[in-house]
C-alpha cells in the first residue's frame, strides 16, 4: 500500500490515532465502500441519469471494468487525472473505478476553460485528461487538444462520446471501450491516502487543489448524511456541478449512496428541468447557491410541477439572505437548510429542528464534535463572544495544508494546524456562526468564487487596459457581481464586450469575467500609492445610487463610462 503522494500534507500522527479512535475514520477506501454498499442495496436503483437507471450492483460492476481498462492503459495507484465532465453517471463510475485502483481524480468544473484546466494538470502533473465530448454548445476535444499540448504530463485523452477528428490519434480513446477484467484489481490501496483533488475557490492568484483522503472524505460524506437525516428512503437531486464538494459529500452523492437512498442527476439547475425532475422522480432533498433558490421561489408562483415531495433544500456556497431563507418554506413548501462549508473541509449546518430565527439569521454551527473553531483578530487573538473575527479551523477532515502549496501554505495554516479560512464571522452563544464578510480579496459572484487578483492580472493584457481593479458590488441576483474598474490606455477605450471576448479567448472561465466594466480617468489611492479599493467600492456605489434616482444628462462632465 501507498502513503500520500508527494505534496499533499497528512495529519501529525497524534491526530490521526485519535481521530481512528474516535470512530471519525474506519481505514475504509471510496473503492471499497461501493463494494460494500453494492453487497448490501443490491438492485436498489443508486443513480438516475437520464432515462437510465442504475442500480448498486451494476454501478459497482461498470467501476471495476472501467478501473481494469485504466489499468490496461497504464494509469495506476498514485496517478493523477484530471477529470471534467457534467453530471452524468459517467463521472460517478470513474470516480469509483480511479478510487478501485488509487488513482487520484483531479475534480475540474465544466465551466474551466484553457487557463484553469492548463494550470491544475501542469499542478498536478496529471498522465490523463477525462471530458465530454460536447456539453452545452462546447467542445472538450478541442480544449482537451489544448491542454496536452501545453502540459507534456498528460499522455492520455478518454472522451465520454465520439472522438471525432481525434479518433486515432495516440493517447486518445473513447471511454466506452475502457474496460478490462476486474480481477486485475488486486492492489490494496491505503485508506489514509489521497482520494480526490478539489479545486479550492481561489481567494489569491490561481486555483489551489486541496487532498481530501479516504479516511477523511468518507467521514465527511457519513456525517453529513446523518445530520441531515438522509435515509434509503430518500432520492437526491444533483444540480449543482457534481465536482462541487457541496454536491458531491454535503451529504450529497456519496452521503446519499452510503445509505442506500438515490441519486438523481440533473443537467442544469434551472427551474424548468430541476422542477420536472422532482416531480418524476419524487425528489426528496437537493442543494443550490442563494441566486439559484431565488430563482426557483420566484418560479414556484407559475411553474406547474409538483413539488410536495421536496423535504429539504439545502443552500450554500454563499450566505443567505434572511428574507430569502424564510420565504423558501413558504414558496417550495421544504424545510430550508443554510451550510457554510469549504472544500478545504469545516461544514457548519443548521439544525433540521433549529428555531426558524436560528436557520434564517445564521449559517449554522460545525459537522463534528472534533471541529476546533477559533475566531480572532488582525494579531491572532481570539475575540470576545459575538465579536467579528477571521475563522479559524481544524479537525478530522480539514487537511493540514494545500497540495504543493508549501510556501503559500506557511501563511494560509498557523504552527499548530489551524486552517486560516478568511471568513469575517461571529460566533453567537449557541455557537452557530454569522458570516460577515471575507478578509481575502475574493468576489463570491452567486456561490462561485472569483480572484479578484487573477482577473486583474488577465484584464492587463486587454487592448486599452493600462490600469485595473476588480471589485465586488451588491447585485440582487448573484450576491456579488464583478466589477471592473480599468483606466484606459491613450489609444484605446475597452468595453465590456471586448474584454469578454479577450478573456475568452485566453481560456479564462466565463464565471470570471466581469458582469461591469467602468472606465475611470484615474483609480484612487492610497497614502503609499496602493489602489484604494475600499475607496473605489464606495464611490461605485454612491454613483450606482445616484444613476438609479436622476436623469441622464448627455452633456454632463463624462469623468465616468459604464459599459
Amino acid at each position: 500500500m501507498s502513503g500520500l503522494i508527494d505534496g499533499a500534507v497528512g495529519w501529525p500522527a497524534e491526530f490521526a490515532a485519535a481521530y481512528q479512535e474516535a470512530g471519525y475514520w474506519r481505514n475504509e477506501t471510496l473503492g471499497e465502500l461501493l463494494r460494500e454498499w453494492a453487497q448490501r442495496y443490491g438492485e436498489t436503483t443508486a443513480l438516475v441519469s437520464g432515462v437510465d437507471q442504475i442500480g448498486y450492483r451494476e454501478l459497482d460492476e461498470r467501476a471495476n471494468a472501467v478501473a481494469a481498462g485504466l489499468l490496461d492503459r497504464g494509469i495506476t495507484q498514485g496517478d493523477r487525472v484530471v477529470v471534467q465532465l457534467p453530471n452524468t453517471a459517467t463521472f460517478v463510475v470513474l470516480l469509483f473505478a480511479l478510487a478501485r485502483i488509487g488513482a487520484v481524480p483531479v475534480l475540474a468544473l465544466p465551466a474551466h476553460r484553457r487557463t484553469e484546466i492548463a494550470h491544475l494538470a501542469g499542478l498536478a502533473e496529471a498522465v490523463g485528461y477525462i471530458v465530454a465530448d460536447t456539453d452545452r454548445g462546447f467542445d472538450y476535444r478541442d480544449l482537451a487538444d489544448e491542454v496536452t499540448a501545453l502540459v507534456p504530463s498528460v499522455r492520455h485523452v478518454l472522451v465520454d462520446g465520439e472522438l471525432g477528428r481525434f479518433g486515432g490519434q495516440p493517447g486518445w480513446a473513447s471511454l466506452a471501450d475502457v474496460a478490462g477484467d476486474p480481477t486485475a484489481v488486486t492492489e490494496p490501496v491505503d485508506p489514509a491516502a489521497v482520494a480526490v483533488l478539489l479545486v479550492s475557490g481561489g481567494t489569491t492568484g490561481k486555483p489551489k487543489l486541496i487532498s481530501r483522503t479516504h479516511n477523511d472524505y468518507a467521514y465527511n460524506a457519513r456525517a453529513s448524511a446523518e445530520l441531515c437525516g438522509v435515509t434509503a428512503q430518500d432520492r437526491y437531486l444533483v444540480c449543482l456541478p457534481v465536482a462541487h464538494n457541496f454536491p458531491l459529500a454535503c451529504p450529497g452523492l456519496l452521503g446519499t449512496l452510503g445509505v442506500g437512498g438515490t441519486v438523481v442527476l440533473c443537467p442544469a439547475p434551472s427551474a424548468d428541468v430541476a422542477f420536472d425532475l422532482i416531480e418524476r422522480e419524487r425528489v426528496t432533498v437537493t442543494a443550490l447557491v442563494p441566486p439559484l433558490a431565488r430563482l426557483w421561489v420566484e418560479a414556484a408562483s407559475w411553474a406547474p410541477a409538483d413539488l410536495s415531495s421536496l423535504r429539504l433544500l439545502q443552500v450554500g456556497g454563499a450566505k443567505l439572505d434572511a428574507n430569502l431563507a424564510g420565504r423558501i418554506p413558504e414558496t417550495l413548501g421544504c424545510h430550508v437548510q443554510q451550510v457554510f462549508g469549504m472544500a478545504e473541509g469545516l461544514l457548519n449546518f443548521t439544525r433540521l429542528d433549529d428555531p426558524a430565527e436560528v436557520v434564517q439569521t445564521t449559517q449554522g454551527r460545525p459537522l463534528s464534535p472534533a471541529d476546533e473553531i477559533r475566531v480572532v483578530d488582525r494579531q491572532g487573538h481570539e475575540v470576545e463572544a459575538g465579536a467579528v473575527g477571521e475563522l479559524l479551523t481544524r479537525g478530522p477532515y480539514t487537511p493540514r495544508g494545500y497540495y504543493r502549496a508549501a510556501e503559500y501554505n506557511a501563511t494560509a495554516f498557523t504552527e499548530d494546524g489551524f486552517f486560516r479560512t478568511g471568513d469575517l464571522v461571529r460566533r453567537l452563544a449557541s455557537g452557530n456562526l454569522v458570516v460577515e464578510g471575507r478578509v481575502k480579496d475574493v468576489i463570491n459572484r452567486g456561490g462561485e468564487n472569483v480572484p479578484a487578483l487573477e482577473l486583474e492580472e488577465h484584464l492587463l493584457t486587454c487592448p486599452g487596459v493600462a490600469q485595473v481593479a476588480v471589485v465586488g458590488l451588491p447585485d440582487p441576483m448573484l450576491g456579488e457581481a464583478v466589477c471592473a474598474a480599468v483606466v484606459a490606455t491613450a489609444d484605446g477605450r475597452p468595453t465590456l464586450s471586448s474584454v469578454r471576448t479577450h478573456l475568452a479567448e485566453r481560456g479564462l472561465a466565463q464565471f470570471k469575467h466581469p458582469d461591469r466594466l467602468i472606465v475611470l480617468d484615474e483609480l484612487p489611492l492610497t497614502a503609499v500609492g496602493k489602489i484604494n479599493k475600499q475607496q473605489l467600492v464606495v464611490r461605485l456605489r454612491t454613483e450606482r445610487k445616484r444613476a438609479a434616482t436622476q436623469p441622464v444628462d448627455p452633456l454632463a462632465e463624462r469623468r465616468t463610462s459604464h459599459s
